[in-house]
């Protein structure tokens, strides 16, 4: 039997769906002579296994994959967003293991460089990480940004058609100006692609030096009022709701506000289609005294 009932799966795809790592970090494992098929080491990660074949990493069988999950944690300023750091500088995981004692598997999806901090989405699932990261699901990430400048609303609406900087093509950029106090400026952001440090350079490529950057929504996970270093699960609910449908490209930076019912001529309502309660008796009777209409009963008098 095949993984999807007709083709086999790359030996990375199983590693990752197992929640050991990341499809990327196991084709990583492969060549470095980790995972074995079937009683084979392997040699090349484009190796494939049905779901009745026998993939070992270190010896050891792949662990039955668990159902995947999601965290939010609120990343602080001077943190790396990795597991180990060879410079012995402060990471994610350690303050995480700080919180919960024992550290789960877990991944991050996307990073925020050590001087930004917000929403961090972590999962233990390979295959949901990179469902996330790909530009194509269209995740919109939206951060507040002070920036240290005069900002020209006009420059920024020239983002919305993307920009190259030193060679580097980046995509459309939602983006608006909040306020402007002093030589400082806050903005809100928004981008799909997230690639290293974009909008660092891009403000840096538009003459605006970043001095805060807060990521506070990934697609519909948004950062709230999560107390700063703290982590927080995603409810199983909420995240099978969200992945069940493909995300909407069509949401903006800002707040969508409720459009107003139309009206018709003369400022009048129209009809919700549904039959109006017919007035009887005294209530009739007090309501043709409001309009100056006569009721049937004065109309027998």
């Amino acid at each position: 039997m095949t993984a999807d009932g007709e083709t086999p799966w790359r030996v990375a795809k199983w590693i990752a769906r197992s929640g050991l790592c990341s499809r990327r970090e196991a084709e990583a494992w492969v060549l470095a002579g980790r995972v074995s098929l079937d009683g084979v080491r392997l040699e090349t990660p484009a190796a494939t296994a049905e779901r009745a074949s026998q993939i070992m990493v270190d010896g050891r069988p792949l662990p039955e994959p668990e159902g995947p999950k999601l965290w939010r944690f609120h990343k602080p300023r001077g943190l790396l967003t990795t597991t180990k750091d060879p410079e012995g500088r402060p990471t994610v995981f350690q303050r995480i293991r700080d919180q919960l004692g024992e550290l789960p598997h877990m991944m991050p999806v996307g990073r925020l460089d050590m001087n930004s901090e917000g929403l961090l989405l972590l999962t233990n699932d390979g295959a949901l990480k990179r469902r996330l990261e790909l530009p194509q699901s269209g995740w919109l990430r939206r951060y507040r940004v002070r920036v240290f400048g005069r900002v020209s609303e006009e420059r920024l609406a020239e983002l919305a058609k993307g920009v190259t900087v030193e060679g580097i093509a980046y995509g459309p950029i939602e983006a608006r100006l909040d306020e402007q106090r002093g030589a400082n400026a806050w903005l809100t952001m928004g981008l799909r692609e997230g690639k290293n440090r974009e909008i660092r350079k891009v403000c840096e490529h538009l003459g605006w030096q970043v001095n805060r950057l807060i990521r506070v929504g990934y697609g519909p996970f948004t950062l709230g009022k999560l107390p700063r270093g703290q982590i927080a699960p995603v409810p199983r609910g909420q995240l099978a709701e969200v992945l069940g449908d493909k995300p909407k490209t069509t949401e903006k930076v800002g707040t969508a506000k409720a459009k107003p019912r139309p009206t018709k001529p003369g400022g009048r309502k129209p009809s919700s289609g549904k039959p109006r309660a017919r007035k009887t008796g005294p209530a009739r009777q007090g309501a043709a005294r409001l309009t100056g209409r006569k009721s049937d009963a004065d109309r027998r008098r």
